[in-house]
């Protein structure tokens, strides 16, 4: 490893100042916390959305789906391998729920979605620290009105002004009051949570819909037809882009062949199902390291592809050399 890195950098040093940036650029890793973006139509961004990318698989998701914190998965990535072997070795007890010394299916997938909850509290936790202003550890209405909408009072936002989440105010006021279980008008940590990662709380999901339905629609009769869908995505794409769009609104979203999309319908399209993104890491992780394909992990296959489930300074020196070959 040490005559490889070294090799590495003395070819850098031959490289022009231009490149040798570009390649600096491009070796940083990129772990992400703001999973709660809507994509182009409107849907809340899953979870995975980024597991595979134009540039091929992202390995951070997988860490991050076993780690249940991107900051612990940036510690990861720079830990030597037989320190992430070791911490990786004191988790699989834990993972492991009737200690039969292996890993089915059933309890990855359990574990994964203890991860997503855990990712979301992170989530929170980052976005309160920018809202609470005197640290107080509540979030006040008046302090999320300048977090979001940059004003002191309600009085100074119009009735169609939205702020970082796409919502009017009335909405956000709603989804507020939702949220705010004890009913004292501020929120909380546990009571944040829920109102800045609203895609994870069934409570949260009709607010969700309807905001959905407000935008898209147009003629007020409750249900999208395929135009209310695209809305005005159609105009700036191509008719191969179009007939995409309109299969999967038929056979994918439409559920009851109805030509339309009610609520139920919407909801699907709009909230990411957690359930299914785990069950597919599931297949992922177990594509990767049931070598014996026995349906189960025991301990020696997962400790044996510690770089899959959470990385270490190995993977990203290899990430590293894979970018730097891309490059040349």
């Amino acid at each position: 490893m040490a005559m490889s890195i070294q090799y590495l950098m003395s070819f850098l040093l031959l490289l022009t100042p231009n490149i040798l940036v570009i390649l600096l650029c491009a070796s940083v890793h990129s772990h992400s916390i703001d999973t709660n973006e809507r994509e182009m139509d409107g849907a809340y961004r899953p979870r995975d959305y980024e597991h595979y990318n134009d540039a091929g698989h992202n390995v951070e998701f997988d860490h991050e789906a076993i780690l249940g914190s991107v900051k612990e998965a940036e510690e990861y990535d720079r830990l030597s391998p037989e320190e992430s072997r070791r911490r990786l070795g004191l988790l699989l007890p834990k993972m492991d729920l009737n200690g039969d010394q292996v890993i089915d299916r059933v309890e990855l997938k359990k574990w994964i979605l203890n991860s997503f909850i855990n990712l979301s509290k992170e989530e929170a936790e980052e976005r309160m620290s920018e809202a609470d202003d005197n640290g107080d550890g509540i979030v006040t209405w008046p302090e999320y009105l300048r977090d979001t909408f940059g004003v002191e009072a309600e009085a100074e936002i119009g009735p169609e002004d939205t702020g970082d989440t796409g919502m009017i105010i009335r909405e956000e006021k709603a989804m507020w009051q939702a949220a705010d279980k004890n009913e004292d008008g501020d929120l909380n940590f546990e009571e944040f949570s829920v109102f800045t990662n609203p895609e994870e709380h069934p409570v949260m999901h009709p607010f969700l819909v309807n905001q959905t339905m407000r935008e898209k629609d147009s003629n007020n009769d409750g249900v999208l037809d395929f135009h209310e869908y695209i809305g005005d995505r159609g105009a700036q794409q191509d008719k191969e882009w179009v007939i995409s769009e309109r299969d999967k609104f038929e056979h994918e979203l439409d559920i009851n062949r109805d030509g339309v999309l009610d609520a139920v319908e919407v909801q699907r399209w709009v909230i990411p199902d957690n359930s299914e993104i785990a069950e597919e890491e599931v297949d992922h992780l177990f594509a990767s390291a049931d070598d014996d394909h026995d349906d189960v992990l025991s301990y020696d296959e997962v400790l044996r592809h510690h770089h899959v489930f959470v990385g270490s300074e190995a993977t990203d020196y290899g990430h590293d050399m894979d970018r730097f070959d891309d490059e040349l």
